[in-house]
């Protein structure tokens, strides 16, 4: 028997990755942007662990597709945001139709209704950060937006409950 050595941990966002994700990388004239594409679940994941990096205090903004209503919150603290994000992630993935875009003075993350992740920044960090997630940067990613028109989305009674208390949760007013 041979041994090489430690081997790496396999990540798990390697490990679970399909073939279709990956994200597109760029610079435009006074910041960066990415376009995140991967599988319900883990682009939902992506956006709780990509969160992490934010400041403590953030800005969230939510539309609700299906119901075309808008809510806000300014300086919510980062922990309340990632839990009420938490408890509503696999209604969101199952469902989708629904933006959220958490934002601070320097970067915004947005899930569109199309279950897609847009990152928008004054630096080049997300680039790593996504990297070392187990995304791969291409030239192009095959978009989702293309699936459904906003007035398409399903019946999803239990999302709109669920957003509906993740709202009341954080405080978030209506637009």
């Amino acid at each position: 028997m041979w041994f090489r050595g430690r081997q790496p941990e396999t990540s798990v966002w390697k490990r679970f990755r399909s073939a279709a994700d990956g994200f597109v990388f760029s610079k435009e004239d006074d910041y960066y942007s990415a376009h995140v594409v991967a599988h319900a679940e883990r682009i939902v994941d992506l956006l709780l662990a990509l969160i992490e990096q934010l400041p403590p205090a953030i800005d969230v903004a939510i539309v609700d597709a299906r119901r075309k209503r808008k809510w806000r919150g300014d300086r919510l603290p980062l922990p309340d945001v990632r839990d009420a994000l938490t408890r509503i992630k696999t209604l969101v993935a199952a469902a989708g139709g629904v933006e959220i875009a958490i934002y601070s003075g320097e970067d915004q993350l947005t899930l569109n209704p199309m279950l897609e992740l847009f990152i928008y920044a004054r630096t080049d960090r997300w680039l790593y950060l996504l990297q070392g997630k187990g995304l791969e940067e291409r030239r192009l990613v095959r978009t989702n937006s293309w699936k459904l028109s906003r007035h398409e989305f399903p019946a999803a009674p239990e999302l709109e409950f669920a957003l509906d208390t993740f709202v009341e949760s954080l405080g978030l007013t209506a637009e």
